[in-house]
């Protein structure tokens, strides 16, 4: 188990707190806030983005406008020097800053900013990339996460904690799902569409 400490902010969503709190209930290192997120004293947070690494819109505009648009450029020529010169969903990379919070994890929640299906796992896929690029990172002991696709994507809040807590059970926990043959993919996959099906 990771003792990496997780700091669940939103601002102005109570129904999103209160469905983090029925799934993430008893997590001694996973705490629940409302606030700005821009004044985190964690050692990163997050940057839920689009692949493509345009920081203009939404909560990427904010860490823009307080740690300028380098970020944006920093994120972008990142992008531009991986072979497939996109940051898939599911991928996440970490961007150094000269501020507070000193790390920005950058991790898309879309390829493009728009509007998510019912179909949508990219909540559960950004979580999934976000964890496991804290838990390697030697600097990150505390990271403060918005919820993931809740903004444009415009996932319900059951949805996104119930994918968040999902990965967060796998990356953390370790508990990954066996997959021995198709179907228990298959189901694994539809369960990350019923929010009900938590613990």
């Amino acid at each position: 188990m990771s003792n990496l400490e997780l700091v669940l902010t939103h601002y102005k969503m109570p129904l999103l707190g209160a469905e983090w709190y029925k799934r993430f209930h008893g997590e001694t290192n996973v705490h629940i806030v409302e606030g700005d997120i821009l004044s985190s004293k964690c050692d990163a947070l997050v940057s839920p983005g689009n692949s493509i690494g345009f920081m203009d819109g939404g909560l990427d505009l904010l860490i823009t406008k307080k740690y300028g648009w380098e970020i944006q450029g920093k994120l972008r020529k990142r992008i531009q020097e991986t072979a497939l010169r996109e940051l898939l969903v599911g991928q996440a990379v970490v961007i150094e800053t000269s501020q507070t919070p000193k790390y920005i994890i950058c991790a898309p929640t879309m390829r493009v900013p728009e509007r998510l299906t019912s179909e949508s796992v990219n909540a559960y896929l950004a979580m999934k990339a976000i964890l496991s690029q804290a838990i390697l990172h030697p600097d990150i002991r505390s990271v403060a996460i918005p919820g993931l696709c809740t903004g444009t994507g415009g996932m319900s809040a059951a949805m996104a904690a119930h994918q968040m807590f999902m990965a967060y059970d796998e990356v953390v926990h370790g508990n990954h799902p066996e997959f021995y043959t198709y179907q228990d993919a298959k189901k694994h996959h539809v369960r990350l569409k019923q929010p009900n099906s938590h613990r």
